[in-house]
Formats: structure tokens, C-alpha cells, sequence
């Protein structure tokens, strides 16, 4: 390859990774105004959004399972698969769904943000990996500057919303589930490959969301608000399906690193777009805890 192709590949890779990270910051701002505008509840939100995605991971995962390359399953891995899927985005999707109900769709970008940091600590607890000085100091601004974007939005919405810390707990728990799942498939990835195991996980997280829905709601799919529907179908395609294949290119173009400072993009995307189609408003105390949230999180992006 030579160096003005490789040049235009990396540089591909970045447009890339913004893409994704921009797609996936829209999916808060579009759960909120689905809780705005319809009468639809978390767990009736989710199924749909699910249900809508599934058939592309399943044709993505036949697609990938039929290569000539392909690395076939052993009964543990589609153990390991079934297991991480539910915990990534099933679970996950779940306590994130819930918690938006609660908290603005800027905290929660900002929230969900840090879960890098806790990659790294989960990291350093399960397999004793040693986290460096510097990676220390990323992690005590990143709360430093989560703590005070937090403490800012309770004192604006603390008085209209008393359930606010709640939903900051459940995104925080959210965030702990997704960076266990990070941990968890980082030694699945290099050997059945990021695009294929991404479809099996996604597809596993899909049917496990399905049978939630199935046992616990008391409503059916079929007859509500079209609105409902086109929210669900939005977040489906635009937050769900393209960005986890963009994010996973963007990574193979140039690497998990650099995928990590590119996607810091995130949360002032959500902040931006909430601020024009919500009318979340923007305040000091936020901007502040999002630069030093944003400032931890690329230290341990780079590193």
C-alpha cells in the first residue's frame, strides 16, 4: 500500500468512526422524544427498536458464517456469545432505556461516556492488569468531571424531577454492563472476527429483549401510535444497525486508540442535538464536567 493510499485509508477510517459516533449519540435524543411525544414505555420501546433490528444482524450473521474464512463455533463460544450478547445490549439497552425516563439525554451520553474507565479498572481487577499513573489521573478527572456535570443538571431539574439520581444510577449501571461485556469478548473478537461476532452478539441480545418483552408486558406490538413505530424504526437503523458496523470498520481502519478519541465526538453530539430538538439547555457546569469527562476518557483512548 502506498503511502497516499494508506493516508486515504486512514483518513477514510477517521469519517468513518465520526459517522458512527454521531449515529450512535442520536439514539438517547430519540428515545426522549419518543417518551415526549407518545405514551410508550421503556420495555415497548426497546422490543420495537429490537425487533426491528434483528433481521439485519441475522442476514449479517449467515453472511459472515458462509465466508470461506469462516471460523466455526465451538458449543462454549456460542455459550460465551449468548451470555455477552444479553449482558452488552440487552441488558444494558435495558437499564438505559429506563433510566432516560429520568435524566436528560446529554447526562446520559456523558454518563455512558466513562465506560472506558471502567474497561480499564475491570481489566486490572479480573486479569491484574496494572493500571499506569497516568491512566489513574484520567480516571480521577473523568469522575471529577462527571460528578460536576451531574451535580449541576440535579441542581437545575432536582426540584421537577426527584427521580434523577435514580436514572443516573441506572445509566451508570448500564455503563458498568456494557464495559463488562467490552472485557468480556476482547479475547473472542481476534479469533472469530469483530463483524461476525458483533452479529451473533446483537442477534442474541435481540431475542433475549423479544422474551423480556414477551413475559412481563401486558400490551402487544401491533397496535400502537405510527409515531411509536417511526421512532423505533429511526433508532433501529440510524443508532443501532449502521453505527455498530461503522464503529467496527472505523476500528480495523485505524485501530481501537485512535476509534476512542474519534468517538469523544459522542457526547457533545448528544448534547447539540438535544439542545435543538429537545430544548435541553446548555450550562456551564456541563460544559465544564464534558471537557474534563472527555479530556480522561481520550487519555485512555490513547493509551
Amino acid at each position: 500500500m502506498s503511502a497516499m493510499t494508506a493516508n486515504r485509508y486512514f483518513v477514510s477510517g477517521v469519517v468513518i468512526s465520526l459517522v458512527g459516533a454521531i449515529c450512535f449519540s442520536t439514539k438517547a435524543v430519540l428515545v426522549k422524544m419518543a417518551y415526549h411525544s407518545t405514551a410508550v414505555d421503556a420495555v415497548t420501546l426497546l422490543a420495537l427498536r429490537m425487533l426491528f433490528s434483528l433481521p439485519f444482524f441475522v442476514i449479517s450473521a449467515a453472511i459472515a458464517s458462509s465466508k470461506s474464512d469462516n471460523i466455526r463455533f465451538t458449543g462454549k463460544q456460542w455459550f460465551q456469545i449468548a451470555i455477552l450478547g444479553a449482558l452488552g445490549y440487552y441488558l444494558s439497552s435495558l437499564l438505559d432505556f429506563l433510566g432516560l425516563q429520568y435524566v436528560s439525554a446529554g447526562i446520559e451520553r456523558l454518563i455512558l461516556f466513562i465506560y472506558p474507565t471502567l474497561v480499564l479498572l475491570l481489566s486490572s481487577f479480573f486479569f491484574k492488569k496494572k493500571v499506569t499513573q497516568i491512566q489513574w489521573i484520567a480516571v480521577a478527572i473523568t469522575y471529577a468531571g462527571l460528578l460536576w456535570a451531574l451535580l449541576g443538571e440535579a441542581s437545575i431539574y432536582q426540584e421537577t424531577n426527584p427521580d434523577f439520581y435514580k436514572g443516573a444510577f441506572l445509566i451508570f449501571a448500564c455503563a458498568i454492563t456494557f464495559a463488562l461485556y467490552i472485557v468480556g469478548s476482547g479475547a473472542m473478537i481476534p479469533v472469530v472476527g469483530a463483524a461476525k461476532f458483533n452479529s451473533y452478539a446483537m442477534t442474541f441480545a435481540c431475542i433475549g429483549v423479544l422474551f423480556h418483552f414477551y413475559f412481563t408486558a401486558d400490551t402487544s406490538l401491533f397496535n400502537l401510535d405510527w409515531a411509536v413505530y417511526g421512532y423505533s424504526l429511526l433508532m433501529a437503523i440510524l443508532s443501532t444497525v449502521i453505527p455498530s458496523y461503522l464503529v467496527t470498520e472505523g476500528i480495523k481502519r485505524i485501530g481501537s486508540g485512535n476509534a476512542a478519541i474519534v468517538g469523544s465526538i459522542g457526547p457533545v453530539s448528544t448534547i447539540v442535538q438535544a439542545y435543538f430538538l429537545l430544548a435541553e439547555p446548555i450550562f456551564a457546569a456541563q460544559i465544564f464536567g464534558t471537557i474534563l469527562v472527555l479530556m480522561g476518557v481520550v487519555l485512555i483512548g490513547k493509551k
